[in-house]
């Protein structure tokens, strides 16, 4: 039984990149090859500290994500930009980013876009504090959890507590729409992938309200499933890593 590191078989990879390791693989595999041996030194030579390093031999745009959490520190992908409505949950907005950009200069876009996807103006929009010092310079508020306000009434009490449903929700597109891996490859993979489990997570609601529309034209269907609502113009953001 023959044990070997992941370095150790990097570092033999990397030393077999001689003249006759090239002639072995000919035609169409030098090209992968000359790639694959490139990324392979690449992490052999990268330091601890070291910014842009690499993660992936397959896929070199994952990144490292800090969360901040006891449980789960880091975790390796890409950032999900995630807008809903206030009261009903519905995602209007969704974005991969890569380059792991602070939250907060992603607020700007992220309310353009779902202006442009959902058609109606945002007037107020609630992000968690990961947004302090966000880029945006529009019309709508944005309110910041756990900010005081001089100004703080019992409903903007309420509607700020209303924004911790947006979590619940990321829950669901990563456990249930398969957010939470990606088998697409490369950056179009990963927007690809977020757009499609949103859709898959609206389409879910939108299915709801037909049988819920459904089942009211039959007396011995009284429990009522989800009630369509207009789209908001109320909006709660956060990003899923």
């Amino acid at each position: 039984l023959i044990i070997d590191t992941s370095n150790q078989c990097l570092n033999r990879l990397s030393r077999g990149r001689t003249k006759s390791t090239r002639c072995a693989w000919p035609g169409p595999y030098d090209e992968t090859l000359e790639i694959m041996l490139f990324r392979s030194e690449r992490i052999l030579s990268q330091e601890r500290h070291d910014k842009h390093k690499l993660y992936s031999l397959d896929a070199p745009e994952v990144e490292c994500i800090g969360k901040g959490k006891a449980h789960k520190k880091y975790e390796f992908g890409c950032k999900v930009s995630i807008c809903v409505t206030h009261k009903s949950n519905w995602i209007t907005s969704s974005q991969a980013l890569h380059g792991n950009p602070f939250d907060g200069h992603t607020l700007n876009s992220t309310l353009k876009h779902s202006e442009r996807i959902s058609g109606s103006k945002v007037r107020e929009a609630y992000v968690d504090k990961g947004y302090r010092g966000h880029d945006y310079k529009g019309k709508a508020r944005i309110f910041i959890q756990g900010k005081r306000l001089k100004t703080m009434t019992r409903w903007l009490k309420r509607k700020l507590k209303r924004r911790n449903a947006i979590e619940p929700t990321i829950g669901h597109l990563k456990s249930d729409n398969r957010m939470g891996r990606n088998y697409l490859k490369g950056i179009e993979g990963d927007k690809l992938n977020a757009i499609l489990a949103v859709s898959g997570y609206n389409m879910r609601k939108l299915l709801a309200a037909f049988l819920y529309a459904l089942f009211r034209l039959d007396s011995f269907y009284a429990i009522p499933l989800l009630k369509p609502l207009p789209c908001s113009s109320i909006v709660c953001c956060a990003q899923a890593d």
